[in-house]
Formats: structure tokens, sequence, C-alpha cells
């Protein structure tokens, strides 16, 4: 729809002014006054009620019959003068100078913003909120939780090529309640540019990278276990580290973590690093070095498994196995 120069639009959102609805604003060359009478047709713009239009030529009588006198058109109500105030009503809204109403728990609402629906429909579930995992305890007299279905935060440890990512997907693939599997190496390599390659040696920019990941990964954990998901950790702890070791993960995901340690031979965790690639392969001598720091973990009271002969699915079930004892006798540490 055009409009004539110097015309004032009408507003985008709204209805249009009464007297717009005759062909345009005031002085508009369009401009009708008043409604169209019933049984009338609407004036074309330029063109005065009654004035025929321009071009039109009267009907002719037949020769030797007297002409028909002009008809004026019936009369109507008289014409109505359009409202007087501004060219177009006010944009709905709050008044000058007062804040919109508020929205949910005091903040300032918006204009056309409607608060979410119940906590029941689709889109607008609230989660819970994950906290620490607390330790697992048994009330006297009763069996200890079953360790296939029972809700639990496990830490597997062990040194490179033991097999803890392997063994860790296995066991949470074959769970019967919902099981999430987080490998701290994962998170480690969101980090793209600037990654801190381990290959590279400890530093403290390698520590600073692995610190926030094993915090994002506690973090991770505590929310699938406040949601009913277990979840299995993986990483390569050493018990004579304790400012990076198993107190930081206690910290970042609850006392009821369970740890477990998986600590094949050195010759099968050579031949298993020797099929690695990428960062994840490390030098013969970096193996064997971590291999002997983690002998460390004997003693401790952990649950240690020795999978040099065991295959993935015999691993995870003595993995169920070490969980169950945990759970009902939590270690120390």
């Amino acid at each position: 729809m055009q409009h004539a120069t110097g015309a004032p639009l009408p507003p985008p959102h709204g209805p249009a002014h009464p007297s717009w609805a005759q062909g345009g604003p005031p002085g508009h060359p369009g401009h009708q006054r008043g409604p169209v009478p019933p049984g009338r047709a609407p004036v074309p713009p330029g063109q005065a009620p009654g004035q025929a239009p321009p071009g039109h030529r009267q009907p002719q009588a037949p020769p030797g019959q007297p002409q028909a006198p002009h008809q004026q058109p019936p009369s109507g109500p008289p014409h109505q003068q359009p409202p007087s105030g501004p060219p177009y009503p006010r944009p709905a809204g709050p008044p000058p100078h007062q804040a919109p109403p508020a929205g949910p728990h005091g903040a300032p609402g918006r204009q056309g913003h409607h608060a979410p629906p119940s906590g029941d429909a689709t889109g607008h579930l609230r989660l819970p909120a994950g906290a620490p995992v607390p330790a697992p305890g048994t009330v006297p007299g009763t069996a200890a939780p079953d360790a296939a279905h029972a809700a639990v935060a496990v830490l597997l440890i062990g040194p490179a090529g033991a097999g803890k990512t392997t063994v860790a997907r296995h066991w949470a693939d074959s769970r019967r309640v919902p099981t999430a599997h987080i490998s701290l190496d994962d998170v480690r390599e969101w980090v793209r540019s600037g990654f801190a390659d381990p290959r590279s040696g400890w530093n403290d920019h390698s520590e600073a990278q692995y610190r926030l990941a094993r915090r994002t990964c506690g973090f991770a954990a505590r929310n699938f276990l406040a949601n009913g998901i277990s979840c299995i950790l993986d990483d390569a702890v050493f018990p004579d580290r304790p400012a990076i070791g198993l107190g930081g993960w206690k910290r970042h995901v609850g006392p009821g973590l369970v740890p477990v340690v998986l600590l094949p031979g050195l010759e099968i965790v050579l031949e298993r690093n020797a099929a690695r690639s990428g960062t994840r392969r490390l030098t013969d001598e970096e193996v064997a070095r971590i291999h002997g720091r983690m002998a460390g973990w004997y003693g401790s009271g952990l649950p240690i498994i020795d999978n040099s002969q065991y295959d993935v699915a015999t691993t995870a079930r003595a993995l169920d196995d070490a969980i169950s004892r945990s759970l009902a006798s939590p270690p120390q540490f």
C-alpha cells in the first residue's frame, strides 16, 4: 500500500486510525469524511460526493425521446467529523516514566514476555541441582546396596595402557540403570588451541588444564547423580601427589566417590600403549615410570584389580564385585 509524500504512516502494530479507513489520512486526496452510508459505493479519490467521475458520459436517450433528468444520489445521514486527537492512537504499553510490571522472582518484565509454564510442560523441566555425592551408608541389619542397580560415582584409576577407558565404557554400557562415562583425557582434549600435551612434560600449564578438566568432570558427575544417572570416571591418579591426587577428586565429586585401581603388569601396559596413536601414546620410558609410581596404591586400602589375564567383560564383572565391597564397607582415603 502506497502513501502520498508527507502522509504519516500507520503504526506498525495496532489498528489504523478510524478516519483512515475511508481512503487515507485527513487531507489526503482519497480521504472521505465519515463512514460510507449503506447502499452507496465509496467515492473515488479526487471526486466530490454527487459528482460524476472524470470521463463519465451521461447516457443519451434515443432520438425522439426526451432526455431523462439527472438524478441526484439519495440523501444519507449527515457526515460525521473524525474524532479529534493525534493522527493515530498511542501504542499500547506502560505510561511514560513507569517501569514495566515485574517478572518472576522480582526481575523486570518485558512487554510480550510470558512466564514459563508449570514444571510439567515440555521444554521447561526443572532439573535438580548437583550436590556433592554423599558417602554410602548401610542401615544395620540390612543388606548392602546392589552395585548393579545402585546409583554410584566410580573413579577408575590406573596407568596409561591399563584399559581404564575401554573397561569404563563397557561397564557403563552393560549396566541395567542409566550410567554415564566421563573420561578426563577426553575433557582435557576439549582444549584445541593451546592444549598442554602430556608428552611435553608436566609443568604449570599442564597442571592448570588438568585441574580445570578434573573440576569439570566432578561438576558433571554431581549433576548426573542428582538426576538419577550413575557415572564412572577414569584418570591416572598418582598416590604420591596429594595436591592433584585422590583428594582433589573427592573434593570435586563428594565423599561418596568409589575409587577402584586397575593395575595390570608392566608388559601388558607397554603392549597396549604401543597400539595407541596421537597424544594418548607415550614413550616406553614414560609408561614404565608411571606404572612404577602406581605401585604405591598397594597397601592403601583401595580395591585393586590385576586385569593382566582378564578380557574386558571379565574385568567389568570384577569391577562390579569391587564396587559392592566398597559400598558395604567404604574404604578410608
